[in-house]
């Protein structure tokens, strides 16, 4: 059911945040890319379609299927998906030029959000750079509010329970502040409900 959800309504209208995340990041072809809970795949797909060698883990094994198909169905070499824990990484140190977290971390408690971020720092090279994009907090107070928390709500009990104190965490900000990430520069999509942040592994 999630995973329908996912790949019939939010993909979709997720598509040019999708489109615009590698340029924002200024991602080339050949670069190393990992994409921690992938979901479908769909963010590591545009990325492998830009040339860059993406990688995309996930929990879910029905996700993954999905991602597969995704892979399938675009005719993709360069894009490789399989199981596994965002908050325990099966890559050595130093591995991937970049590494992205795409609307995962609101579905995360803080505990397991700071575990995430640390691998992430872990199998990225020194001076590579995090990607983050996730929810703005607070959320902006316009006509895309009621349907951000309507999908938060059919994810699930324990899905809203994280999305409500992620928002009350104060969202990216504060988490990358307490993982103290260094902010390389943002941007703000989707009528202020998304935001994108570039951060420098130092």
């Amino acid at each position: 059911m999630l995973g329908f959800i996912y790949s019939t309504v939010i993909d979709p209208l997720l598509r040019n945040i999708r489109i615009y995340i590698p340029e924002f990041a200024e991602m080339k072809a050949g670069d190393r890319v990992l994409d921690v809970c992938c979901g479908t795949g769909d963010q590591a797909v545009h990325y492998a379609k830009r040339g860059i060698v993406a990688t995309g883990i996930d929990l879910s094994p029905s996700m993954l299927k999905l991602a597969g198909k995704n892979k399938r169905k675009q005719g993709l070499r360069n894009v490789s998906f399989q199981i596994a824990d965002a908050a325990n990484l099966p890559f050595k140190d130093d591995f991937f030029d970049y590494a992205s977290a795409s609307f995962a971390l609101h579905e995360k408690g803080r505990t397991v959000r700071d575990k995430i971020i640390s691998e992430m720092k872990r199998v990225v090279k020194k001076e590579g750079a995090l990607i983050f994009i996730d929810f703005q907090a607070p959320l902006p107070k316009n006509r895309f509010l009621y349907l951000i928390k309507a999908i938060e709500f059919i994810a699930g009990r324990n899905h809203f329970r994280y999305f409500k104190d992620y928002i009350e965490q104060g969202g990216l900000d504060e988490i990358l502040k307490k993982n103290q990430l260094p902010e390389e520069k943002r941007d703000c999509l989707n009528n202020g409900l998304v935001a994108i942040i570039k951060t420098r592994n130092v």
